[in-house]
């Protein structure tokens, strides 16, 4: 089954590129680049695969997905990752996807997780941009309609 997701990033450090990974390792390629500015969010839109193990267990899969089984992700490139120059940002903001219900799977909807773009040091926010790193928390939610 393939489903359809959305990251927003609130209101990101302005003047830094953003961008989502497309494959790994040493051979990826950085997709819907966007530069921050003051106040607006950026929206990166794909889809992945979602096959269910034979232990039961949901598993992803696509061009942007990461990670190892039990803990996919995908990557938010930022700064020199995404490819600009003359900034001091170097980072990645991992996304997880192993934590999507199968209950948010199966609704059919469009999948959006809205995360705050910017850290505690006023950087761009990276690492794992998992649920209890920011207050208040972040979760996956279905959107009824596309926007």
């Amino acid at each position: 089954m393939e489903i359809s997701l959305r990251i927003i990033l609130k209101k990101p450090t302005p003047g830094v590129d953003f961008a989502l990974q497309k494959g790994g390792g040493s051979k990826y390629e950085t997709v819907q680049k966007q530069r921050s500015s003051a106040n607006k969010d950026l929206k990166f839109d794909f889809s992945v695969t979602v096959r269910t193990a034979k232990d039961g267990v949901l598993d992803f899969f696509g061009p942007h997905v990461q990670g190892a089984r039990g803990d996919r992700y995908v990557y938010i490139d930022i700064g020199t990752y995404a490819g600009q120059t003359n900034t001091p940002w170097s980072r990645r903001l991992k996304v997880p996807l192993s934590c999507l219900a199968a209950e948010l799977i199966n609704s059919g909807s469009l999948l959006v997780g809205e995360i705050p773009g910017t850290g505690s040091d006023g950087g761009p926010s990276c690492a794992y941009g998992w649920r209890k790193q920011f207050d208040p928390p972040w979760q996956w939610k279905a959107l009824k309609q596309r926007q």
